[in-house]
């Protein structure tokens, strides 16, 4: 790898690990409200939370 290449590389890595870090964070907020909106849903409809078994 040339000194430019390593260089740029060495930029883009924090960047890039920045990026993942924000990702993780959208998606547990996310899917925390994923979870509370289904809840909200299931009390207003009065169903049950846990799976639902035929058989």
């Amino acid at each position: 790898m040339t000194e430019d290449a390593h260089r740029d590389a060495s930029r883009r890595n924090p960047l890039l690990e920045t990026a993942l870090e924000e990702m993780l964070k959208f998606e547990r907020r996310e899917s925390e409200f994923r979870k509370k909106d289904r809840e909200e849903r299931a009390a207003d409809l009065h169903l049950p939370l846990d799976e639902i078994r035929v058989h």
